[in-house]
């Protein structure tokens, strides 16, 4: 299905929209985790980790799903280890890869953090119905879908 009937300025409305909407639900997720004392980045690496059944991953896979270079994830994970939050372990195969391991104060963080985003997501969605929001999921996994197809041929040398 093609979206060429609309006007040019409604489809970069929808850009701008979806832009907007990320850019300051990300503001409020930051000022509400403040006084947790963690960003939304250190949140991001623990709810990556928790999505593995041992709560670990290796440092190599972890940079690949938050599509983040190893320096910036580097510090990130520095932090979360100060914290306590996180551990470095080496790999038993591979002893100069790492392994990070999400340690049970980092658990209880992200308990509290997810209690806080279910807040938050009930707030922001306050005035839209269930049906709005599978509606707009929908609408949203089949944009990322095509997003992901474009980028895919992009990278490959054809053109979207």
């Amino acid at each position: 299905m093609e979206y060429t009937d609309a006007p040019v300025a409604s489809q970069f409305r929808l850009g701008f929209l979806i832009h907007d909407v990320s850019r300051l639900r990300r503001t409020v997720i930051d000022k509400a985790l403040k006084p947790l004392g963690i960003t939304r980045s250190q949140w991001w690496v623990l709810s990556n980790l928790s999505r593995n059944s041992a709560h670990e991953m290796m440092q190599t896979e972890l940079a690949n799903v938050l599509d983040i270079g190893k320096v910036a994830l580097g510090g990130l994970l520095d932090r979360l280890e100060a914290s306590g939050y996180i551990e470095r372990k080496a790999d038993p195969a591979d002893r100069r890869a790492k392994r990070i391991v999400m340690t049970q104060l980092g658990e209880e963080v992200l308990e509290r953090m997810q209690a806080q985003g279910a807040e938050l997501n009930r707030d922001t969605l306050r005035d839209v119905t269930p049906e709005e929001v599978k509606i707009a999921e929908d609408i949203m996994h089949r944009m990322k879908k095509r997003l992901m197809e474009m980028d895919s041929d992009l990278r490959n040398g054809r053109s979207a």
